[in-house]
């Protein structure tokens, strides 16, 4: 009973419905940095603010971006605004952003006395602004539509902290992997602490389901993949807390170019798998079966095409999924930041509209 009452709270619950496979009247759809650069709103707050990391540790600030995307288009989910590398941040390695370059790292982790200098960050204390705008979200949000929180993976952090940037052949990380795996296990292991921990601040303060982005999980190879990312994501989700507010909290887990590797994601107890545009859902769904729901996974590159052919591929990708339960629309990775605000419009409108049939008992 008390769970019927608080889910009557939210006033569009489809996304929570989808991720624990029940009837919806019209397939969710989110977007994966839905809250960002595409939309003119959000370059005049980043604007205000001055740079990139007072956007991301300003409440307030955060807030009102997260905000944006839901004021101009009926989205089914708000997700945090902020940075999956707040955690290496906490932990005193210096971030700065660089334009047209990304994020850096002013000490990155390259020996072993730098790796046990770390320590797990306290989620109230060095991450408290980002708590803080959950909160502030969360009140905001009154009721609209659910608020996603996230991390990165521990794989995921370590590629940045031990490159000390973004790359692209990931040789440093690399390197400190095969040759020295022990100490590559115990950066993963403070991540992982660390993840759950930031993870299980945010549902306290008002998220209602979680994401692990894998961003870098694809470029290992299978043997690699299991123990150097999936094994710690799957502690970081039996770490989780899976039920707060009278409510069970959903956790999508998403590794980009990570379609070889679904089985072993769908059994990690996740409730959902993000899928990129590299692998079929139709497929995907038949390997998966009906342990997990599935999230994605229409080519960003898309939205520059007419709204004829975007159209189209949203019924493409709606008709691979197929009928029933489970189903969450998104790219299969992030917008783009050339995207005209109109296509995505086009894009929300076109996946409730054409969704219905496939809801229809």
């Amino acid at each position: 009973m008390v769970m019927k009452t608080l889910m009557a709270e939210l006033k569009n619950d489809r996304l929570l419905r989808a991720l624990f496979r029940q009837p919806v009247d019209e397939t969710p759809v989110w977007i994966m940095r839905q809250a960002g650069r595409y939309l003119p709103e959000y370059r005049a707050v980043r604007e205000k603010a001055g740079d990139f990391r007072t956007l991301c540790t300003t409440p307030e600030l955060a807030c009102e971006v997260t905000l944006q995307p839901l004021r101009r288009f009926p989205l089914d989910a708000a997700i945090l605004f902020s940075d999956i590398l707040t955690i290496p941040d906490a932990m005193g390695l210096g971030l700065y952003f660089t334009e047209g370059e990304g994020p850096r790292f002013t000490k990155p982790v390259r020996t072993a006395d730098d790796v046990k200098a770390l320590t797990v960050p306290d989620p109230e204390v060095e991450l408290r602004y980002v708590i803080d705008a959950v909160r502030l979200i969360r009140r905001e949000l009154d009721g609209k539509v659910p608020l996603i929180g996230f991390a990165g993976s521990p794989w995921t952090l370590a590629t940045y902290m031990v490159e000390g940037s973004g790359s692209k052949e990931f040789g440093l990380v690399k390197a400190m992997m095969f040759d020295q795996p022990k100490l590559m296990h115990h950066l993963l292991s403070v991540l992982a602490e660390s993840v759950t921990a930031y993870l299980n601040a945010q549902v306290a303060a008002g998220a209602q389901a979680l994401m692990l982005f894998d961003t870098w999980g694809g470029v290992l190879t299978p043997r690699d993949y299991r123990a150097f990312s999936l094994d710690y994501m799957e502690q970081i989700v039996r770490g989780l807390t899976r039920e707060h507010e009278g409510r069970r909290v959903p956790v999508i887990l998403f590794t980009k170019n990570g379609g070889q590797w679904l089985e072993a994601m769908a059994a990690s107890g996740c409730d959902a798998l993000g899928v990129d545009w590299t692998t079929d859902l139709k497929e995907a769904r038949a390997r998966v079966g009906h342990s997990v729901s599935l999230q994605g996974n229409m080519d960003p590159s898309m939205l520059y095409a007419s709204d004829k052919r975007l159209r189209d591929e949203v019924g493409s990708v709606l008709e691979s999924y197929g009928r029933g339960n489970g189903h969450i629309f998104n790219l299969g990775h992030g917008i783009h930041p050339q995207v005209h605000p109109d296509k995505v419009a086009v894009l929300v409108d076109t996946v409730h509209a054409l969704s219905r049939p496939y809801h229809r008992k």
